[in-house]
Protein backbone atom coordinates (compact mmCIF):
# COMPACT_ATOMS: atom_id res chain seq x y z
CA UNK A 1 0.00 0.00 0.00
CA UNK A 2 1.21 3.54 -0.79
CA UNK A 3 2.14 5.55 2.28
CA UNK A 4 1.11 9.01 1.03
CA UNK A 5 -1.10 9.91 -1.92
CA UNK A 6 -0.84 13.58 -2.90
CA UNK A 7 -3.72 15.14 -4.83
CA UNK A 8 -2.27 17.97 -6.89
CA UNK A 9 1.21 18.51 -8.28
CA UNK A 10 1.59 22.26 -7.75
CA UNK A 11 4.13 23.77 -5.32
CA UNK A 12 2.25 22.67 -2.19
CA UNK A 13 1.75 19.13 -3.44
CA UNK A 14 5.34 18.79 -4.61
CA UNK A 15 6.64 20.21 -1.32
CA UNK A 16 4.59 17.60 0.54
CA UNK A 17 5.85 14.84 -1.76
CA UNK A 18 9.47 15.90 -1.30
CA UNK A 19 9.14 16.01 2.47
CA UNK A 20 7.38 12.64 2.56
CA UNK A 21 9.87 10.93 0.25
CA UNK A 22 12.80 12.37 2.22
CA UNK A 23 11.24 10.81 5.33
CA UNK A 24 11.25 7.41 3.65
CA UNK A 25 7.55 7.27 2.78
CA UNK A 26 6.38 5.81 -0.52
CA UNK A 27 4.71 8.75 -2.21
CA UNK A 28 2.56 9.15 -5.33
CA UNK A 29 1.41 12.47 -6.81
CA UNK A 30 -1.75 12.59 -8.94
CA UNK A 31 -1.82 15.58 -11.29
CA UNK A 32 -3.64 16.02 -14.65
CA UNK A 33 -1.43 18.76 -16.10
CA UNK A 34 1.87 18.37 -17.93
CA UNK A 35 5.14 19.60 -16.42
CA UNK A 36 5.94 22.43 -16.00
CA UNK A 37 2.63 23.87 -14.84
CA UNK A 38 2.02 27.59 -15.32
CA UNK A 39 -0.67 29.60 -13.57
CA UNK A 40 -1.51 33.12 -12.43
CA UNK A 41 1.11 33.95 -9.82
CA UNK A 42 2.95 37.08 -8.70
CA UNK A 43 6.20 35.05 -9.00
CA UNK A 44 7.85 36.82 -6.08
CA UNK A 45 9.01 34.46 -3.31
CA UNK A 46 9.56 36.09 0.07
CA UNK A 47 12.79 35.33 2.00
CA UNK A 48 10.96 32.84 4.21
CA UNK A 49 9.81 31.05 1.08
CA UNK A 50 13.36 30.94 -0.30
CA UNK A 51 14.52 29.40 3.00
CA UNK A 52 11.69 26.85 2.90
CA UNK A 53 12.59 25.85 -0.66
CA UNK A 54 16.26 25.43 0.28
CA UNK A 55 15.22 23.21 3.19
CA UNK A 56 13.51 20.99 0.61
CA UNK A 57 16.65 20.93 -1.52
CA UNK A 58 15.25 23.27 -4.17
CA UNK A 59 17.09 26.38 -5.41
CA UNK A 60 15.56 27.56 -8.72
CA UNK A 61 17.26 30.18 -10.86
CA UNK A 62 15.79 33.66 -10.73
CA UNK A 63 16.38 37.28 -9.75
CA UNK A 64 17.25 38.23 -6.19
CA UNK A 65 14.70 40.54 -4.60
CA UNK A 66 15.97 42.94 -1.94
CA UNK A 67 12.74 44.41 -0.64
CA UNK A 68 9.38 45.99 -1.41
CA UNK A 69 8.50 49.41 -2.82
CA UNK A 70 5.04 50.96 -2.63
CA UNK A 71 4.15 53.39 -5.42
CA UNK A 72 1.21 55.76 -5.79
CA UNK A 73 1.65 58.48 -8.40
CA UNK A 74 4.77 60.42 -7.39
CA UNK A 75 4.85 58.96 -3.90
CA UNK A 76 7.32 56.19 -2.98
CA UNK A 77 8.02 54.15 0.11
CA UNK A 78 10.43 51.22 0.26
CA UNK A 79 11.86 48.81 2.79
CA UNK A 80 14.64 46.27 2.42
CA UNK A 81 14.46 42.67 3.53
CA UNK A 82 16.63 41.64 6.45
CA UNK A 83 18.35 38.29 6.76
CA UNK A 84 18.51 37.39 3.08
CA UNK A 85 16.90 38.18 -0.27
CA UNK A 86 13.68 36.98 -1.80
CA UNK A 87 13.48 35.56 -5.29
CA UNK A 88 11.72 36.56 -8.48
CA UNK A 89 11.22 33.31 -10.41
CA UNK A 90 9.02 32.20 -13.29
CA UNK A 91 6.29 29.88 -12.08
CA UNK A 92 7.30 27.32 -14.70
CA UNK A 93 10.94 27.43 -13.52
CA UNK A 94 9.90 26.95 -9.90
CA UNK A 95 7.57 24.09 -10.77
CA UNK A 96 10.19 22.31 -12.86
CA UNK A 97 12.74 22.56 -10.02
CA UNK A 98 10.29 21.14 -7.46
CA UNK A 99 9.24 18.35 -9.83
CA UNK A 100 12.86 17.42 -10.54
CA UNK A 101 13.67 17.26 -6.82
CA UNK A 102 10.64 15.06 -6.11
CA UNK A 103 11.51 12.71 -8.97
CA UNK A 104 15.11 12.43 -7.73
CA UNK A 105 13.75 11.28 -4.35
CA UNK A 106 11.70 8.53 -5.98
CA UNK A 107 8.27 10.14 -5.97
CA UNK A 108 5.97 8.51 -8.51
CA UNK A 109 3.70 10.62 -10.71
CA UNK A 110 0.34 9.52 -12.08
CA UNK A 111 -1.52 11.53 -14.72
CA UNK A 112 -5.08 11.91 -13.53
CA UNK A 113 -7.55 13.83 -11.45
CA UNK A 114 -8.80 13.17 -7.93
CA UNK A 115 -12.57 13.61 -8.12
CA UNK A 116 -13.72 11.32 -5.33
CA UNK A 117 -12.37 10.09 -1.99
CA UNK A 118 -13.28 6.95 -0.06
CA UNK A 119 -11.97 6.42 3.43
CA UNK A 120 -11.68 3.33 5.61
CA UNK A 121 -10.31 2.71 9.05
CA UNK A 122 -6.72 2.37 7.86
CA UNK A 123 -6.74 3.61 4.26
CA UNK A 124 -7.96 6.16 1.75
CA UNK A 125 -8.73 5.52 -1.92
CA UNK A 126 -8.80 8.08 -4.73
CA UNK A 127 -8.05 8.10 -8.47
CA UNK A 128 -7.87 4.29 -8.38
CA UNK A 129 -5.04 4.32 -5.82
CA UNK A 130 -5.05 3.27 -2.17
CA UNK A 131 -2.81 4.81 0.48
CA UNK A 132 -2.48 5.06 4.22
CA UNK A 133 -2.83 8.84 4.06
CA UNK A 134 -3.80 11.47 1.54
CA UNK A 135 -2.61 15.06 1.29
CA UNK A 136 -4.94 17.31 -0.69
CA UNK A 137 -3.03 20.07 -2.45
CA UNK A 138 -5.50 20.64 -5.26
CA UNK A 139 -5.66 24.41 -5.16
CA UNK A 140 -8.04 27.28 -4.51
CA UNK A 141 -11.05 25.44 -5.87
CA UNK A 142 -10.09 22.12 -4.25
CA UNK A 143 -12.46 19.32 -5.33
CA UNK A 144 -11.25 17.33 -2.32
CA UNK A 145 -12.24 20.08 0.09
CA UNK A 146 -15.72 20.10 -1.41
CA UNK A 147 -16.02 16.31 -1.56
CA UNK A 148 -15.20 16.04 2.14
CA UNK A 149 -17.80 18.66 3.06
CA UNK A 150 -15.16 21.09 4.34
CA UNK A 151 -16.01 23.96 1.97
CA UNK A 152 -17.22 27.17 3.59
CA UNK A 153 -18.71 30.09 1.70
CA UNK A 154 -15.91 32.67 1.34
CA UNK A 155 -16.45 36.03 2.99
CA UNK A 156 -16.37 39.27 1.00
CA UNK A 157 -14.59 40.82 -0.74
CA UNK A 158 -14.30 38.66 -3.85
CA UNK A 159 -10.98 39.49 -5.48
CA UNK A 160 -9.36 38.20 -8.65
CA UNK A 161 -5.82 38.09 -9.97
CA UNK A 162 -4.37 38.43 -13.48
CA UNK A 163 -0.73 38.10 -14.52
CA UNK A 164 1.19 38.89 -17.68
CA UNK A 165 4.89 39.08 -18.58
CA UNK A 166 6.61 41.98 -20.32
CA UNK A 167 9.89 41.99 -22.22
CA UNK A 168 11.63 44.85 -20.45
CA UNK A 169 14.79 45.01 -18.35
CA UNK A 170 13.94 45.16 -14.63
CA UNK A 171 14.56 48.68 -13.31
CA UNK A 172 14.89 47.67 -9.66
CA UNK A 173 15.71 44.72 -7.41
CA UNK A 174 12.54 45.39 -5.41
CA UNK A 175 9.00 44.15 -5.86
CA UNK A 176 7.00 47.25 -6.77
CA UNK A 177 3.42 47.44 -5.57
CA UNK A 178 1.48 50.14 -7.40
CA UNK A 179 -1.66 51.22 -5.55
CA UNK A 180 -4.95 52.65 -6.76
CA UNK A 181 -8.30 52.96 -4.98
CA UNK A 182 -9.57 49.96 -6.94
CA UNK A 183 -6.68 47.49 -6.94
CA UNK A 184 -2.94 46.89 -7.02
CA UNK A 185 -0.31 46.03 -9.62
CA UNK A 186 2.71 43.99 -8.57
CA UNK A 187 5.84 44.28 -10.72
CA UNK A 188 8.35 41.47 -10.11
CA UNK A 189 11.71 41.03 -11.88
CA UNK A 190 11.88 37.41 -13.03
CA UNK A 191 14.70 37.51 -15.62
CA UNK A 192 17.39 39.74 -17.12
CA UNK A 193 14.92 41.10 -19.66
CA UNK A 194 11.59 40.10 -18.17
CA UNK A 195 9.17 41.30 -15.52
CA UNK A 196 5.89 39.83 -14.39
CA UNK A 197 2.98 42.14 -13.64
CA UNK A 198 0.14 40.78 -11.51
CA UNK A 199 -2.98 42.84 -10.86
CA UNK A 200 -5.35 42.19 -7.97
CA UNK A 201 -8.80 43.73 -7.78
CA UNK A 202 -12.44 43.12 -6.99
CA UNK A 203 -13.33 44.49 -10.43
CA UNK A 204 -13.60 42.07 -13.37
CA UNK A 205 -11.66 43.80 -16.13
CA UNK A 206 -8.93 42.91 -18.59
CA UNK A 207 -5.27 43.11 -17.59
CA UNK A 208 -4.79 46.13 -19.86
CA UNK A 209 -7.79 47.92 -18.40
CA UNK A 210 -6.40 47.38 -14.89
CA UNK A 211 -3.05 48.82 -15.96
CA UNK A 212 -4.77 51.98 -17.16
CA UNK A 213 -5.18 52.87 -13.47
CA UNK A 214 -1.36 53.21 -13.33
CA UNK A 215 -0.52 55.53 -16.29
CA UNK A 216 3.27 55.69 -15.81
CA UNK A 217 3.54 51.92 -15.47
CA UNK A 218 1.25 51.35 -18.45
CA UNK A 219 3.42 53.63 -20.63
CA UNK A 220 6.60 51.77 -19.63
CA UNK A 221 5.07 48.41 -20.56
CA UNK A 222 2.99 49.20 -23.62
CA UNK A 223 3.99 47.14 -26.66
CA UNK A 224 6.25 44.84 -24.64
CA UNK A 225 3.70 42.13 -23.83
CA UNK A 226 5.09 38.59 -23.73
CA UNK A 227 2.72 35.63 -23.62
CA UNK A 228 -0.87 35.24 -22.56
CA UNK A 229 -2.70 36.64 -19.55
CA UNK A 230 -3.42 34.10 -16.82
CA UNK A 231 -6.09 34.56 -14.18
CA UNK A 232 -7.25 33.15 -10.85
CA UNK A 233 -10.06 33.74 -8.39
CA UNK A 234 -12.08 34.38 -6.44
CA UNK A 235 -9.05 34.31 -4.17
CA UNK A 236 -10.54 34.01 -0.68
CA UNK A 237 -11.26 30.41 0.34
CA UNK A 238 -12.21 28.92 3.68
CA UNK A 239 -12.20 25.37 5.02
CA UNK A 240 -14.02 24.36 8.19
CA UNK A 241 -10.94 22.35 9.21
CA UNK A 242 -7.69 21.25 7.58
CA UNK A 243 -8.06 17.55 8.32
CA UNK A 244 -10.82 14.98 7.88
CA UNK A 245 -10.13 11.35 8.68
CA UNK A 246 -7.05 10.27 6.76
CA UNK A 247 -6.94 13.38 4.56
CA UNK A 248 -5.00 16.58 5.33
CA UNK A 249 -5.37 19.81 3.33
CA UNK A 250 -2.32 21.95 2.51
CA UNK A 251 -1.53 25.06 0.50
CA UNK A 252 -4.43 26.96 -1.04
CA UNK A 253 -6.74 23.97 -0.55
CA UNK A 254 -6.51 24.45 3.22
CA UNK A 255 -7.75 28.06 3.04
CA UNK A 256 -6.57 31.29 1.45
CA UNK A 257 -7.05 34.97 2.22
CA UNK A 258 -5.46 36.99 -0.61
CA UNK A 259 -2.30 37.27 -2.71
CA UNK A 260 -1.75 40.83 -1.50
CA UNK A 261 1.21 40.00 0.81
CA UNK A 262 2.98 37.57 -1.54
CA UNK A 263 3.43 34.69 0.89
CA UNK A 264 1.81 31.92 -1.15
CA UNK A 265 4.93 29.82 -1.78
CA UNK A 266 6.17 30.21 1.79
CA UNK A 267 2.81 29.08 3.15
CA UNK A 268 2.56 26.22 0.66
CA UNK A 269 5.93 24.84 1.76
CA UNK A 270 5.29 25.45 5.46
CA UNK A 271 1.86 23.80 5.56
CA UNK A 272 2.97 20.87 3.39
CA UNK A 273 5.97 20.27 5.64
CA UNK A 274 3.82 20.49 8.77
CA UNK A 275 1.29 17.99 7.40
CA UNK A 276 3.96 15.42 6.58
CA UNK A 277 5.72 15.94 9.90
CA UNK A 278 2.44 15.25 11.71
CA UNK A 279 2.01 12.01 9.73
CA UNK A 280 5.58 10.92 10.45
CA UNK A 281 5.05 11.63 14.15
CA UNK A 282 1.85 9.57 14.12
CA UNK A 283 -0.20 12.61 15.12
CA UNK A 284 -2.28 13.66 12.10
CA UNK A 285 -4.95 15.03 14.45
CA UNK A 286 -2.45 17.73 15.51
CA UNK A 287 -2.20 19.21 12.03
CA UNK A 288 -5.23 21.57 12.00
CA UNK A 289 -4.01 23.33 15.16
CA UNK A 290 -0.50 23.52 13.73
CA UNK A 291 -1.88 24.96 10.49
CA UNK A 292 -3.69 27.63 12.51
CA UNK A 293 -0.49 28.61 14.33
CA UNK A 294 1.62 28.61 11.15
CA UNK A 295 -0.76 30.81 9.19
CA UNK A 296 -2.14 33.10 11.94
CA UNK A 297 0.27 36.00 11.40
CA UNK A 298 -0.22 35.90 7.64
CA UNK A 299 -4.00 35.77 7.91
CA UNK A 300 -4.19 38.65 10.39
CA UNK A 301 -1.80 40.93 8.49
CA UNK A 302 -3.37 40.17 5.13
CA UNK A 303 -6.90 40.79 6.38
CA UNK A 304 -5.84 44.06 7.98
CA UNK A 305 -4.15 45.34 4.81
CA UNK A 306 -6.99 44.03 2.68
CA UNK A 307 -9.46 45.95 4.84
CA UNK A 308 -7.56 49.17 4.15
CA UNK A 309 -7.11 48.44 0.45
CA UNK A 310 -10.78 47.57 0.03
CA UNK A 311 -12.02 51.10 0.77
CA UNK A 312 -11.10 53.87 -1.68
CA UNK A 313 -10.64 56.44 1.11
CA UNK A 314 -8.22 54.30 3.15
CA UNK A 315 -6.56 52.82 0.06
CA UNK A 316 -5.37 56.33 -0.85
CA UNK A 317 -3.72 56.63 2.57
CA UNK A 318 -1.57 53.47 2.45
CA UNK A 319 1.39 54.81 0.47
CA UNK A 320 1.45 58.27 2.11
CA UNK A 321 1.40 56.57 5.51
CA UNK A 322 4.25 54.24 4.53
CA UNK A 323 6.20 57.23 3.17
CA UNK A 324 5.78 59.30 6.31
CA UNK A 325 6.33 56.42 8.75
CA UNK A 326 9.33 54.48 7.38
CA UNK A 327 9.97 52.50 10.60
CA UNK A 328 6.38 51.27 10.62
CA UNK A 329 6.55 50.27 6.96
CA UNK A 330 9.88 48.50 7.49
CA UNK A 331 8.43 46.62 10.46
CA UNK A 332 5.43 45.50 8.36
CA UNK A 333 7.73 44.25 5.58
CA UNK A 334 9.88 42.36 8.10
CA UNK A 335 6.74 40.77 9.55
CA UNK A 336 5.77 39.54 6.09
CA UNK A 337 9.17 38.24 5.04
Amino acid sequence: MIDVLVAGGGPAGLAAAIRAAAAGLETVVVEPRAVPVDKACGEGVMPSGVAALKALGVSPAGRELRGIRYVQGDRRAEARFRGGPGLGVRRTTLHAALHHRAADLGVRFVAGRVDGVRQGEDRVTAAGLTARWMIAADGLHSPTRRALGLERAPAAPRRYGLRRHYRVAPWTDLVEVHWSPHGEAYVTPVGDGLVGVAVLSGHRRSHGEHLDAFPALARALRGREDGAVRGAGPLRRTASTQGAGRVLLVGDAAGYVDALTGEGIALAAATATAAVDCLVAGRPEAYPARWTRLTRRHRLLTRALLGLAGRPVTARMIVPAAQHLPPLFAAAVRALQ
